[in-house]
């Protein structure tokens, strides 16, 4: 795709996150008239608030009218901010074009776009996909729902370089001209349903990721998941399955601990299940996934097969922290819905003391709960969910069940105090972290301030 020409466009920047940050200094620089736009009061004596109007761009911060789009062109929402705010809804109304900042950044670059979402399993994919395109010796940078923005990294990268970009279903919402090379859903299932409102919906935001492919594309579906293979009839690119419980048409599988490719008919070993450093079904998902993209882009199996076998995970995710007498602590803080936090259970055998908890997604209960009852044996709850988690705890039989109120070290302590071999400590709190930290990044890692102090 070309690259488009901003100069003289009126853009309003919805947001003063790094999300609306990136997209104002990419937009100025391509020669835009931009508006940052935030209701929240900000102090502009910053640096980087003095940097921004020395490159011409208007600061309205504290308030958030309707006269804010008079001449408006375009609309630049960061993730965070919902379609149905009356801003948003005037935006739509008056037929103004609203993007998200992953939209600016696709029409900045003429650079392949890699494009990876899903409700889990996104970070280690992407960041997987990234290892395997940056062995093929091209330029690739990784952004998108991880990292810094992505119109900031698709400077000056040339048609050869890739942009291996996490897309979150925030920043789908407003997507109209993005086209990935190749496109991968790992999964669906009920989540962010404070915003979406019904799973119809979800699925649909989630299936804007293929909107503009061609016959000429690639699509990567869970041949597991119904709700993600379904779309095979849908898209116009051409499909590739995975699946971890048995063969697909075409695509990759994992068979009697054999991680296998098949492409015409033609089957080829890739590696050996415990040959790779990640544990879990999921991450078998995730490598045949990342696997599945790297190939359609162009990247050798050989290329393919040192990163799988070297790369050894994300931050936050089924992350071992240290083994203390005996017991061995992970932080899984990227847990932040239950289905997470059911795959991360699944990864162990039993004998676990769980901490879990936080802001409260309203999320279904009942099946992290039963799985929960048969792997866990002291349930610790944090945050704001602790009453809902404790009443379906209990419902499902779970009986060793305790409280450390909004105390992440109080938890840590109370783990250590129960947990005897071959237990196994595990935070994984299938739920978000805004009652009691900024992200799910900075929980991780105050837990694991708190375990490494013990």
């Amino acid at each position: 795709m070309s690259i488009t020409d901003f100069t003289g466009k009126h853009i309003l920047v919805l947001g003063a996150g790094i999300s609306g940050r990136t997209a104002v200094k990419a937009l100025a620089r391509h020669g835009a008239d931009v508006t940052l736009n935030d209701r929240k009061l900000i102090d502009t004596d910053d640096d980087v608030w003095q940097s921004m109007c020395q490159a011409g761009v208007r600061l309205i911060f504290g308030t958030q009218e309707n006269e804010l789009l008079d001449d408006i062109d375009i609309v630049v929402a960061s993730p965070v901010i919902p379609r149905d705010i009356p801003i948003m809804a005037e935006a739509f109304r008056r037929q103004i074009p609203v993007w998200s900042e992953v939209e600016v950044a696709s029409r900045l670059t003429d650079a392949v776009i890699l494009g990876v979402t899903g409700t889990n399993g996104k970070t280690t994919t992407t960041t997987l996909l990234g290892e395997m395109m940056k062995a093929t010796g091209h330029k690739t940078v990784v952004g998108g729902n991880i990292g810094i923005g992505l119109s900031e990294q698709v400077a000056d990268l040339g048609p050869d370089a890739f942009v291996v970009a996490e897309l979150s279903s925030f920043q789908l919402e407003n997507t109209l001209t993005l086209q990935p090379k190749a496109a991968c859903i790992l999964n669906i299932t009920p989540d962010h349903m404070d915003r979406h409102h019904t799973m119809k919906t979800y699925v649909s935001v989630k299936e804007r990721i293929f909107r503009n492919q061609t016959s000429e594309d690639w699509a990567v579906l869970n041949y597991d998941d119904p709700l993600v293979s379904a779309m095979a009839q849908r898209v116009q690119s051409h499909v590739l399955f995975f699946s971890t419980t048995g063969e697909v048409p075409e695509g990759a599988y994992c068979l009697d601990g054999t991680l296998i490719l098949r492409g015409h008919g033609v089957d080829t070993v890739i590696c050996k299940e415990n040959e790779l450093l990640l544990f879990g079904k999921h991450n078998i998902q995730n490598c045949l996934a990342a696997t599945l993209m790297a190939h359609a882009a162009g990247a050798s199996l050989d290329e393919i097969r040192t990163v799988l076998k070297s790369f050894t995970g994300v931050e936050h995710r089924l992350e071992p922290v240290r083994t203390l007498r005996g017991i061995p602590y992970y932080n899984d803080s990227k847990g932040t819905n239950t289905d997470a936090s059911i795959k991360a259970l699944e990864a162990f055998s039993g004998h676990l003391v769980l901490i879990a908890g936080g802001h409260d997604k309203m999320t279904p209960l009942d099946d992290f709960m039963e799985l929960a009852a048969r792997k866990v044996d002291t349930l610790i709850l944090i945050g704001e969910a602790a009453d809902r988690f404790e009443t379906a705890a209990r419902r499902a039989g779970l009986q060793d069940v305790r409280r450390a109120g909004f105390d992440m070290e109080a938890a840590v302590k109370m783990a250590a105090e129960i947990a005897v071999e071959p237990q196994v400590v595990l935070l994984s709190p299938a739920c978000s972290s805004y009652d009691m930290f900024d992200n799910f990044e900075q929980r991780g890692r105050v837990f694991k301030q708190y375990v490494n102090a013990l």
